[in-house]
């Protein structure tokens, strides 16, 4: 079969050889644009929750969420989000409040989302759905009490390759030594 590309060659396409490798395809990642891959990041991330040994007892053993009508909700909900297509209807905080929870479940939570995210998804969007799931957990964390306010500040410090440098100890902020 002859295939004949009217723009750039896709990635996989090797010239010398002239073959395009199709698994290199698969591994091309777009933006995240329409209901439909919603819907695939969604069901990915869930299907990862339910194999998580932390998250899985909590939604499964605990809340016993009926999945076939709740990843209905979350289609919804985050088409809400990300395309304001304001068609969530509800209000998902105190559902989570009865939840046995720690930091770690929301750490956890995040860092699937994120991992999710970047498995299927790069661009704009993709970005600001990992940006909504960390502000998301931040908030549920410091309406059930597991995090302090200032916290959420301090948490972008603390990624990879962002160093923090410290003032000397003997150093006190204005109007703290009591010798201005």
């Amino acid at each position: 079969m002859t295939v004949t590309f009217h723009e750039a060659e896709p990635a996989g396409f090797d010239k010398k050889k002239k073959t395009l490798n199709l698994d290199s395809l698969k591994n091309e990642r777009h933006d995240i644009a329409d209901e439909s891959d919603i819907k695939q990041l969604v069901d990915a991330f869930y299907a990862k929750v339910n194999r998580d040994g932390l998250l899985a007892p909590v939604f499964n053993d605990f809340a016993h969420v009926d999945w076939k009508e709740h990843l209905p909700l979350l289609y919804t909900f985050w088409s809400t989000l990300l395309f304001r297509s304001a068609t969530y209807k509800g209000q998902p905080f105190p559902k989570h409040t009865p939840l046995p929870v720690a930091r770690e479940h929301f750490d956890r939570w995040v860092s699937l989302f994120k991992q999710t995210v970047d498995e299927l998804f790069k661009g704009p969007k993709a970005s600001e759905a990992k940006g909504f799931a960390m502000s998301i957990a931040d908030t549920f964390q410091r309406r059930m009490g597991l995090s302090n306010e200032w916290e959420q500040f301090l948490r972008p410090l603390k990624e990879p390759g962002i160093q923090i440098n410290s003032a000397p100890k003997s150093a006190s902020p204005p109007g703290l030594s009591g010798h201005e």
